[in-house]
Formats: structure tokens, C-alpha cells, sequence
């Protein structure tokens, strides 16, 4: 089952992958380099209005309203953007006005984004491959398949964010439950309803296997945060759960259930073999790095991390070479298999993404590894890891 399945689909899509791959590179670095220094821009402005009225005294009340009036209009131009490093962060850092505003952040939407991403990209690979097996009747099927996956997402996010209240008034004050937009019994109601509601979806719409393998991530999220096991106070131990959930299960789970759906027998292709061993090690990436901004709080709490025993500077390192180890592996399978995928695509595009890893990883030394800098890296991590599924139906 591994000889053609990356062939004529592949081939015929290479334009637009390549549009596709660039595309998503693009939006990463046009993002990047469109944050402006809101907070040192108005630091200037504060300056100039206490010079004006140093000047000029009683007699200025003028020159002190025009220049409060400018302000003003610069920080409104501004766009009230967050003028501390929560505006660099993956997360949604705004007030929440509304109880649909603290669930929103509450499901930690860069999490989201890369569920339905990545959900999209294997069924689409799959179905692109098969094409005469596509119909109408399947959609219904996997839009409860997804909801079901953003209902475990959620769950294990959500659990985490309960247990980790007091860690999180440190680290991310800005989260629902540490900053008291949601409440700790809202947030269990909430947490009860995803894992119910997405385990009765995969319980009455998929085969057994599916569902023990659902129940089988929502475990292994439990266990992550809730005591007295609480695995993420161990760093080996944490890593291993989320490149689990996040690389073999999600991907693994999702390519049996739609194979299953448009009446195939279950074989690897190359290209979901390929995604499911690179998202794998991509997320031992993000594992290790996502508590680059969080060293504070950890030590405070005694939370081992990767990021609390060898620094900001090593685990970057460390999760930088991790990435480009997974492009050159990408680049090489190319080369060597080139039967299996879209040859110049698959180079071409993994070569742009590790060229865009090497300027942020150096951006972020050059910025001192402050904590703005860092979440702008991590940042651009999950910007690579969005790109990727992107990239993923084309190859």
C-alpha cells in the first residue's frame, strides 16, 4: 500500500501547494514584521507631554490639552493593543466581556486552530486521493468527528487551566479562570460538557477503535494536569503525552476514521505516514518550548520543565534543532522516495521553512531572550506548524 499514493493528486495540485506553502510563510512573516513597539511609542509620547508642560507652565493649558489629545489619537491609531509582552502571546489576551468570551479563551484558540487544521488537511489528503469515493453523505460524519475533537481539545486545556490556577495568576494572568472572568465551577460545567458531549459523538458515530483511542487521549490529558499523577511536573513525562495526543493519535485517529467512512481498508499512505512521524517531533518541539515564557511561575510551583533546568537559551536551541532535524528528514525522504510525494514541493517549500526557523531563532538571540522575544518565537513555532498542514494536501 505505500508504492503511488502520492501521485497523480500530488502532481496535479503542485501550483497551488506551492501557493499554499508560500502563502502560509508569508502571513507568518508579514505578521511578524508588522508588530510595531506599541509600548515605546507611547513611553515617547508620555516624555513629550511632560516636556510641553515643563515649558510652559500655567500658561500651557493649551499646549497640555493638544498634546493629550494626540496621545490620545496615537494610542487610538495604536489599535489598544497590549503595550506589555501578553501582546506577543499565542493566546487571546483581551478582556473577555461575555461568558461566550471567557469560553472562547477558555478553549485556547491557537490550540483550536490547529485541531481543525490538522483534521482538515488528513481528510483532504485522503479524500484527494480517492475521489470517486467522495460523497455529500460523509460530511455530516466528519463535521461531528471535528466537533468531537474540538470538545477533547477543550476538555484537556480546560482541565489544565483549572489545576493550574495559581500557577497561571504568574505565568498567564490573562487566561479566564487565573484572571476571574470564569469561574472554577463554570469551568468544570464546561469541562463536563466536552468530555461527555465529544465522547457520545465518537461513541454513536465511530468504530470502536476510534472511540477507545478518543478516551484513550482524554486520559492521557487527565492525567497531564490532574493530581495526584500530574504528569507536566515531569518534563520527560509531559512531552511524551503531548507528541502522543497531538501527533499519533489526532493524526493516526483521524486517517482510520475517514478511510473507514469512504469504505477503504486501513493502509498507511506515505504522505500521512510522513505527517504523523513529523507532527510527532514537531510536538515535542512545542512541548518543550511552550514553557519558555513560563519559568517564573514553574520554579515558584516547582514545575519541572526543560525550560526550568537548562534556560531560555538551551531549550530554544534544543527546539530549533529539533525543527530543522524534521526539515532536513523531509527533505531527504523527498530525495530518496521521490515516488511517494511532489518532489519539488516537498523541498522547495521545507527548505523556505527552515530558512524562516534560522531568522527567528537568530531574531531571538539578538533581542536578549526577553520574554516578548520569546513568545514572538513560539509564536512563529505554531505559525510553522499551521503551514505544515496547510502544505500537507498538495504533497
Amino acid at each position: 500500500g505505500m508504492g503511488g499514493a502520492g501521485g497523480p493528486a500530488s502532481s496535479s495540485s503542485a501550483a497551488l501547494g506551492c501557493s499554499a506553502g508560500v502563502a502560509a510563510s508569508a502571513l507568518a512573516l508579514g505578521r511578524q514584521l508588522s508588530m510595531s513597539r506599541f509600548g515605546e511609542a507611547q513611553r515617547q509620547r508620555q516624555q513629550q507631554q511632560r516636556a510641553a508642560v515643563a515649558v510652559h507652565g500655567r500658561r500651557g493649558d493649551a499646549v497640555l490639552t493638544s498634546a493629550a489629545a494626540s496621545a490620545n489619537a496615537g494610542a487610538m491609531a495604536d489599535g489598544d493593543a497590549d503595550d506589555g509582552d501578553d501582546a506577543q502571546s499565542v493566546d487571546a489576551t483581551g478582556k473577555a466581556n461575555s461568558l461566550f468570551g471567557a469560553i472562547y479563551k477558555f478553549v485556547r484558540p491557537h490550540t483550536i486552530r490547529g485541531t481543525i487544521l490538522g483534521t482538515t488537511a488528513v481528510v483532504s489528503k485522503c479524500l484527494l486521493n480517492n475521489p470517486e469515493l467522495f460523497t455529500l453523505a460523509l460530511v455530516p460524519k466528519a463535521l461531528l468527528g471535528l466537533l468531537a475533537l474540538l470538545c477533547g481539545n477543550g476538555y484537556i486545556v480546560g482541565i489544565n487551566q483549572i489545576y493550574d490556577v495559581d500557577i497561571d495568576k504568574v505565568n498567564k494572568p490573562f487566561l479566564p479562570v487565573a484572571a476571574g472572568e470564569l469561574s472554577i465551577p463554570l469551568a468544570w460545567a464546561a469541562c463536563a460538557v466536552f468530555a461527555g458531549l465529544g465522547a457520545t459523538i465518537v461513541a454513536t458515530t465511530f468504530d470502536p477503535l476510534i472511540t477507545g483511542l478518543y478516551c484513550f487521549g482524554l486520559f492521557l490529558g487527565t492525567i497531564y494536569s490532574v493530581p495526584p499523577l500530574r504528569l507536566k511536573r515531569s518534563a520527560v513525562a509531559a512531552f511524551m503525552i503531548i507528541a502522543t495526543v497531538r501527533g499519533v493519535l489526532l493524526n493516526f485517529g483521524v486517517y482510520h476514521a475517514t478511510t473507514a467512512a469512504i469504505g477503504l481498508p486501513f493502509s498507511w499512505s506515505p504522505p500521512i505516514l510522513f505527517i504523523t512521524i513529523f507532527v510527532t517531533v514537531f510536538a515535542v518541539a512545542i512541548s518543550i518550548t511552550k514553557d519558555l515564557a513560563d519559568i517564573e511561575g514553574d520554579r515558584k510551583f516547582k514545575i519541572e520543565t526543560f525550560a526550568t533546568r537548562l534556560g531560555v537559551k538551551g531549550v530554544s536551541l534544543i527546539g530549533s534543532g529539533l525543527l530543522l532535524a524534521n526539515y532536513v528528514f523531509a527533505a531527504g525522504l523527498a530525495i530518496a522516495r521521490p515516488h511517494w510525494f511532489n518532489q519539488p514541493l516537498m523541498i522547495g517549500v521545507h527548505c523556505l521553512f527552515a530558512v524562516f526557523l534560522v531568522v527567528k531563532t537568530r531574531a531571538l538571540e539578538t533581542e536578549g531572550f526577553t520574554k516578548g522575544a520569546v513568545q514572538r518565537y513560539y509564536q512563529n513555532i505554531w505559525y510553522l506548524f499551521y503551514s505544515e498542514y496547510l502544505l500537507l494536501p498538495f504533497i
